[in-house]
């Protein structure tokens, strides 16, 4: 294999395949990077087990040369040094050989490397097929879905269902939900294909893939029974599957509330973030309390201190009602919301309640209170 490639893309291919293997890599093979040099062009390949990015480096990008002197291979090479090489290396071009199976040669007229290399074919095997339920949706859609909800999966691998988004297809509509069981957020969108599927993701896969769309317009998924995939550039991302049924959320977001605070975002978020620099015993635990006339934003430490703060401009309807929460969930809900002003809906003491966006209501954020004594 050789090839004459610009630097730029192929960092960004090396860059974008190596998002896949990660720091805990179960087999070793698996810290190198697959290159392919076909007709096509460049297929940089990385993978970890569980996800696997492809990409492709083309040979022509418009009227611009991107590969030249090609003469078609393939090789493994170690993932962390090889991108670290094209990273800092100043030549605009790169010259990569492989010789005799076992060196690959980087050279950009100045810094010359040789590397030690694995024969392509000892890589395993990866299913890049679009098998299953296909269809499209806008990149900015997919982005909002995933940027409102993926933050409320857990990030512990006790219940790794929960560590997932789930992703149902149903009618038209496309619905993204995470909850961590103290919080859940969902979304909604339309979508133009009428297909029908339930998976759950990782959600840490989800976020990265949302991360590598620049001037990309529509993502094309394919969901199976073990994997799903997405096709966007010239990039292939194939994630498997979380095992198991996702909690059945869909009743638990209340139909009717008692109370319904009408809040600047910004004010409350100011306030609760103040306040909740005493709150260090427990989880950043706010107090906020409600009547017509008054809102209060409130924390105490036994070791640290006490803080409160009122809140000019609001509007509450209902009784006076006290409600002890993790601010951080809340803040978190509130951003996701994407309003200016938040209409926060409660039933009770300690029942969970509903931050909305009044202009939106494909998004809802729910929160659990929590008791304090």
């Amino acid at each position: 294999m050789r090839l004459t490639i610009t630097r730029e893309h192929l960092l960004k291919g090396l860059t974008t395949a190596a998002k896949a293997i990660g720091s805990k890599v179960p087999v070793p093979l698996l810290m190198n990077l697959k290159l392919v040099l076909n007709e096509k062009g460049l297929t940089i390949i990385g993978g970890n087990n569980e996800l696997t990015i492809s990409t492709l480096v083309p040979n022509m990008i418009g009227e611009k040369e991107i590969i030249r002197n090609a003469k078609f291979g393939a090789t493994l090479v170690a993932s962390k040094i090889v991108t670290e090489i094209a990273r800092r290396m100043e030549g605009d071009e790169i010259a990569i050989e492989v010789v005799d199976e076992t060196i690959v040669k980087i050279d950009d007229g100045r810094s010359s490397f040789k590397l030690n290399s694995i024969r392509a074919d000892e890589y395993p095997e990866v299913d890049l097929e679009a098998n299953g339920v296909v269809f499209d949706i806008s990149c900015h859609d997919f982005t909002k879905l995933i940027e409102q909800t993926a933050f409320a999966a857990s990030n512990k691998e006790q219940r790794p269902i929960l560590t997932a988004v789930n992703l149902e297809a149903a009618g038209g509509k496309f619905i993204a939900t995470a909850t961590d069981s103290a919080r859940l957020a969902r979304k909604e969108v339309a979508i133009d294909d009428i297909v029908s599927f339930t998976s759950n993701v990782p959600s840490r896969t989800l976020v990265e893939i949302t991360k590598m769309f620049e001037n990309t317009e529509k993502v094309t998924m394919a969901v199976s029974d073990k994997k799903i995939l997405f096709s966007f550039d010239n990039t292939l991302v194939s994630s498997r599957l979380i095992n198991g049924d996702y909690p059945n959320t869909k009743n638990i977001i209340p139909k009717t509330f008692n109370y319904f605070l009408e809040v600047n975002s910004h004010e409350l978020i100011s306030a609760m973030e103040r306040v909740s620099l005493l709150s260090v015993e427990r989880e950043n635990v706010v107090k906020i309390t409600m009547t017509e006339d008054a809102l209060e934003v409130a924390s105490k430490s036994a070791q640290v201190g006490s803080a409160n703060e009122k809140i000019s401009t609001f509007q509450f309807s209902g009784d006076r009602l006290e409600m002890s929460f993790n601010s951080d969930y809340v803040i978190a809900a509130i951003r996701a919301v994407k309003a200016e002003d938040v209409t926060i809906a409660f039933i009770g003491e300690m029942k969970p309640f509903v931050i909305k966006n009044n202009k939106d209501d494909s998004v809802v954020q729910l929160v659990t209170p929590v008791r304090t004594y």
